[in-house]
């Protein structure tokens, strides 16, 4: 929750970065892109450094870099500085905390109803982010972007002790086993000793060897642009630009951020008992046709076709996540969270792409409809590459997989 908080912050500070330095749009929205990027191509990384190092440092050093990040933009005068505290610092930060984190710990410490539990962990990573947009929306309006940037840092700074505390490496860290595994079976997973930065390089070529890896790949970076990139970054200024207070967008996004919960969790749940290719079909199918009627809803008040979009969208949010899990570790075995971690950072090359373009669509045309025309487009593209995976055990499906866990170097 706090990781996706923090990362989202940008998205009601848009228009008071605007109107008080006077930068664009296109802009403010790079250094956003830089953010999802980083947010996304580290996750892998800090995965592999997990194995090495363990969760507990690498999320406490994770935390200490957005508090470093959120905190110094109080003092920024210049762009290059906007690019390097919000898109370098935080973006490494919360990447650090991404989703990445979640398929390792659900890997570690769960062997029944992974599905499920990837689902829960997921809709809190999503619903901190939208849940924190009104109180930053509304303090940004009332004691300005500063005090909105500074409880950012506060947040982060409080979590740190919470996770030096309670956070534990695995089960064996407290003398029990992953849920559902056979307890006389010893966890004896080596520990990993080689450089996290090989190891996840190493991952990525094996894995991009594979066509399940990019058509996964293809179809969670149009998720991305479709999400965060998108939705999450210009929603706001999207919505103010047809009279609606943005304090009252944000909130709209908060409600998104609400079932996002309840569609997440029954996303993970239907992932333990259907086929998750098909899932992803259908999310990114229904998502594609909401986008593309988009334009004709929003307006200065929230009329009930807009609270039925906000309510769909929140059910769709990031149901994807655990189908793509559950994809990864099936098809790619004890890999499968740092192989995730890169088909995540294709999620998060797209939110960028999708955060810059639609900004550009914003200024080149004075309006946002080309960019939720063109994202239900890239869902349709979505939509074919899912169904396109192959069937576990189909030819070539079973080479893709790690039959067992493999320490680093063999």
């Amino acid at each position: 929750m706090g990781a996706a908080g923090f990362r989202s912050a940008p998205g009601v500070l848009i228009a008071p970065l605007h109107d008080e330095f006077g930068w664009s749009t296109a802009t403010i929205s790079t250094a956003v892109s830089i953010n999802l990027v980083l947010y996304g191509v580290f996750s892998p990384f800090a995965a592999a450094l997990m194995e090495r190092f363990g969760m507990r440092r690498v999320v406490s050093v994770a935390l200490l870099l957005v508090a470093a990040g959120s905190g110094l933009t109080v003092v920024m005068t210049q762009v290059w500085q906007l690019m390097l505290f919000w898109g370098v610092l935080v973006g490494v930060g919360t990447g650090s905390m991404a989703l990445a984190f979640v398929a390792t710990v659900t890997g570690r410490w769960f062997v029944h109803r992974r599905g499920l539990v990837s689902g829960v962990l997921t809709a809190a990573g999503a619903t901190g982010g939208l849940v924190f947009l009104p109180l930053m929306a509304s303090l940004s309006e009332t004691l300005g972007w500063r005090a909105a940037s500074l409880l950012v840092a506060g947040g982060a700074l409080v979590v740190v002790p919470v996770v030096l505390l309670f956070l534990r490496d695995h089960p064996r860290d407290v003398g029990t086993v992953a849920h559902g595994a056979d307890p006389a079976v010893a966890d004896d997973a080596p520990a990993v000793t080689g450089g996290a930065g090989r190891r996840a390089v190493s991952v990525l070529v094996e894995a991009a060897r594979t066509r399940t890896f990019w058509l996964l790949a293809g179809g969670f970076a149009i998720c991305g642009a479709t999400t965060v990139g998108l939705l999450g970054t210009h929603f706001v200024p999207a919505a103010h630009d047809h009279g609606m207070p943005a304090t009252t967008a944000a909130g709209l996004l908060a409600v998104v951020g609400v079932f996002d919960v309840i569609g997440t969790i029954a996303s993970g749940w239907l992932t333990d008992r259907w086929d998750p290719r098909r899932l992803l079909a259908v999310y990114y199918g229904l998502r594609g046709a909401s986008l593309l009627v988009l334009p004709l809803l929003l307006a200065p008040t929230t009329v009930p076709p807009m609270w039925a979009f906000i309510v769909f969208y929140g059910l769709d949010w990031v149901a994807t996540v655990p189908p793509t899990v559950a994809l990864c570790r099936e098809r790619f075995g004890a890999r499968g969270p740092i192989v995730f971690g890169w088909v995540f950072a294709s999620h998060q090359v797209g939110a960028a792409l999708a955060a810059f373009g639609a900004g550009l669509v914003r200024d080149t045309t004075g309006s946002y409809d080309g960019a939720w025309w063109g994202a239900g487009a890239l869902c349709a593209i979505a939509l074919v590459l899912s169904l396109a995976v192959r069937r576990h055990g189909d030819a070539g499906a079973v080479r893709e997989a790690d039959p067992a866990p493999r320490a680093v170097g063999r």
